[in-house]
């Protein structure tokens, strides 16, 4: 699961995020909002500061589900971490 947390941080990291960001938070907040979800595509939002959201994309399976991407929402600016 460690590699799949890193993984995470990185492509967040490298769509040019610089605030601190933790991989395993990330994972189980998606784990937490998909719980008892049908299989399809969902859109969830997750607000972290007061000017800061994150917009996950995910596809939701039978038994697991797939993030396509996060865009994190800033007073900056949209950063876009696409993870297919």
């Amino acid at each position: 699961m460690e590699e799949i947390y890193q993984a995470i941080e990185e492509i967040i990291r490298a769509a040019g995020y610089e605030s601190p960001v933790k991989g395993d938070e990330i994972y189980e907040e998606i784990c937490d909002e998909i719980e008892d979800k049908e299989p399809g595509a969902y859109v969830f939002m997750s607000k972290k500061t007061d000017d800061t959201f994150f917009e996950y994309k995910i596809q939701i399976f039978e038994d697991q589900f797939n993030l396509s991407a996060i865009d994190i929402h800033t007073p900056d600016g949209i950063f876009h971490a696409n993870f297919d």
